[in-house]
C-alpha cells in the first residue's frame, strides 16, 4: 500500500550534536520519518539578546545559540513544522536550558516539541521511536486539536495477529473492516478495501489516513 506522507520540517535545537557525531544520528532517524532536520538562522545581536529574553545567564555559547534558535521559531523568522530539542547528558547546564526552551515553545506557540538527552551511544534506532511521535504530531496537529472528528478520516491498526480499519465520518464510525494478518500490507489492503466498501467511499474521498500496531511502518 502506497500512502503519501507529507514531509515535516523539524528544526534541530542542541548543543554539542554536532561534536558528538550524534547530529548524523538525528539526521538519519528523521529520514527514516520522512522528515527534514532544519537549523534556525539567527543574528549575531539575537544571541547576545537573548539571555534576557529568556531571563536565564548561561556560560555556554552554543547554549545561547540554541536559545536564540528557539525564539527565531517562535517568532516564525523559521518555518518549521515541529522542533527537536536535544543535549548531551554529562551537561547539567545544557539539561537546564533544555527544559527551558521546551517551555518556551509551549508557552509561545503551538509547534510540537520533544526533547532529549543523548550519550555517545545514541543512534538513530534509539531515536526512531521518539521522532516518529514528533512526526505524527505535527501532521495530525489539526485532527488532534478537534473535540471531535469531523470530515472522512480513516485508521488502520497493522497488528501481529489482525488487521483492522475504521473509515469516521463526523465522529461516526461508518465502516469497518478486519481481517487476520497473513502479509502486512497485504492484510492492510484487505482490511481497509472492507472498511471503504461498507462505507460506501473510496479512497481519494478520505481526507486522513493514520496507522497504527506491529505493522505500521509498512503500511504508513
Amino acid at each position: 500500500m502506497t500512502l503519501q506522507v507529507s514531509m515535516v520540517r523539524i528544526a534541530l535545537l542542541a548543543c554539542g550534536s554536532e561534536y558528538s557525531g550524534i547530529e548524523k544520528e538525528i539526521e538519519n532517524a528523521a529520514k527514516q520519518v520522512n522528515a527534514a532536520i532544519i537549523f534556525p538562522e539567527v543574528a549575531i545581536e539575537d544571541v547576545e539578546t537573548i539571555e534576557e529574553e529568556f531571563g536565564l545567564k548561561v556560560a555556554s555559547p552554543d547554549l545561547k545559540l540554541m536559545m536564540a534558535r528557539a525564539k527565531s521559531v517562535v517568532d516564525g523568522r523559521t518555518k518549521v513544522d515541529a522542533v527537536f530539542v536535544a543535549t548531551c547528558f554529562r551537561c547539567a547546564e545544557a539539561a537546564i536550558v533544555r527544559g527551558e526552551v521546551r517551555r518556551y515553545i509551549y508557552e509561545h506557540s503551538s509547534i510540537p516539541v520533544i526533547s532529549y538527552s543523548f550519550t555517545e551511544r545514541t543512534t538513530a534506532g534509539t531515536l526512531l521511536t521518539r521522532m516518529e511521535a514528533l512526526t505524527t504530531t505535527a501532521r495530525r496537529k489539526s485532527l488532534l486539536a478537534r473535540e471531535a472528528q469531523t470530515g472522512l478520516t480513516a485508521g488502520i491498526d497493522s497488528g501481529s495477529t489482525t488487521t483492522k480499519a475504521v473509515v469516521m465520518k463526523d465522529n461516526r464510525i461508518v465502516g469497518f473492516g478486519w481481517v487476520p494478518t497473513t502479509k502486512v500490507i497485504e492484510s492492510a489492503e484487505s482490511a481497509y478495501d472492507k472498511a471503504l466498501e461498507e462505507a460506501g467511499v473510496s479512497r481519494n474521498d478520505i481526507e486522513a489516513l493514520g496507522t497504527t500496531g506491529y505493522g505500521r511502518f509498512l503500511v504508513g
